[in-house]
C-alpha cells in the first residue's frame, strides 16, 4: 500500500499544521509520485481554507506508529 504524506496548514498563516495522508492499494510508487501534486489539488479544493505545506509519498508501514 502506497500512502501520499503531505503537512496541511491553515492559510490564515497561524501556525497551525497537521500531518495527514491519502492511502492507495492500486498504485505503484512512481505513480504517486508523478500524480500526487494533482490529488492535492483536489484535496485543497475541497478543503478550503488548509495549504499543503509539504508531501511525500512511501510504502506503508505498520510497524511504524506516527505521532
Amino acid at each position: 500500500m502506497i500512502e501520499l504524506v503531505f503537512i496541511a496548514c491553515f492559510a490564515t498563516g497561524d501556525g497551525h499544521c497537521e500531518n495527514r495522508s491519502l492511502l492507495y492499494q492500486d498504485i505503484g510508487m512512481m505513480t504517486c509520485m508523478v500524480h500526487g501534486q494533482s490529488e492535492l489539488a483536489q484535496w485543497t479544493q475541497t478543503h478550503p481554507g488548509w495549504q499543503i505545506d509539504s508531501w511525500k509519498c512511501r510504502i506503508l508501514d505498520h510497524s511504524v506508529a506516527e505521532l
